[in-house]
């Protein structure tokens, strides 16, 4: 087995996780809270899943680069959609990019405010973010067939 192949294992299981646990929140949890306006059902899935799930995503970007590289995509040639491996990182990256600014309006702005009359705004982030996790790991499975 291939170092290559090692690192696409501790992607893959990262993103099962990261994936994984904001499917669970969005289909099982955020239905519950919204339906009894209670944000503490949020609040505590995310203290379980917090240090998982970020763990996680750390092992995402590192394995994430690491293939990249791997793939002859460089920090000089991201963002070039030159070919299909490039769209497909670049693409990633600008998706990441989007997570960390929902993670950062959440975390700042709407998680010390949650309330009963707000909890709709927690579920806008809640609900891009795994859109955006289930887009990022569509566009990995095309990097097989040498991306988009």
């Amino acid at each position: 087995m291939s170092l290559h192949h090692v690192i696409l294992i501790f992607h893959l299981l990262a993103a099962a996780i990261w994936v994984g646990g904001h499917l669970l929140l969005s289909v099982c949890y955020l239905p519950a809270a919204l339906k009894k306006k209670d944000p503490h059902i949020i609040l505590d899935f995310e203290k379980k899943f917090e240090t998982l799930g970020m763990s996680s995503l750390v092992v995402l970007i590192i394995t994430g680069i690491w293939m990249a590289y791997d793939f002859g995509v460089t920090f000089e040639t991201w963002f070039s959609f030159s070919g299909g491996f490039e769209k497909v990182i670049s693409i990633k990256l600008i998706l990441l990019f989007l997570t960390f600014f929902c993670a950062v309006c959440a975390q700042f702005y709407i998680i010390p405010n949650l309330n009963e009359t707000n909890i709709k705004k927690i579920a806008v982030i809640i609900l891009s973010v795994t859109a955006i996790g289930i887009t990022m790991l569509i566009l990995g499975s095309t990097l097989r067939y040498g991306g988009i």
